[in-house]
């Protein structure tokens, strides 16, 4: 399935309960403050994809317009720069990941473009190790 350039459509998106419970209870995880990454991989048939979910602590983020604006921020970040984690995933992989907001505050948003550039760089590398 051939992604538009700079989209983030349905197929994208980790809704699954089922898998979002794979993730954390069998993912790996690092961090690149404030974002915290965690995944799991799995070989399926078809095109390689990455499906990206996204999370705000609401103890950090007591309302829910501070929370949705942190998570459109991460989101757009993503989706400005996916292409380059999709140039490095394997063939046959589909990527699941969930992206955590652990910081107390917001701070500057020009922030979350340069640690979203770096989480994608640490996971396109954990997979060219594999191979």
């Amino acid at each position: 399935m051939a992604t538009k350039t700079f989209s983030y459509t349905g197929p994208e998106k980790l809704k699954s309960r089922k898998l979002l419970n794979q993730v954390f209870a069998e993912g790996k995880s690092f961090n690149a403050f404030p974002l915290k990454i965690t995944f799991t991989s799995k070989e399926v048939e078809g095109c390689s994809i990455a499906k990206i979910g996204v999370g705000v602590s609401s103890r950090h983020f007591k309302k829910a317009v501070d929370r949705n604006r942190v998570k459109r921020l991460i989101r757009e970040s993503y989706r400005l720069q996916k292409n380059e984690l999709l140039k490095v995933l394997p063939e046959k992989i589909q990527v699941h990941v969930f992206i955590l907001f652990v910081g107390k505050d917001l701070g500057e948003t020009s922030m979350i473009p340069e640690k979203m550039k770096l989480i994608l760089e640490k996971l396109g590398n954990s997979f060219q190790n594999k191979s």
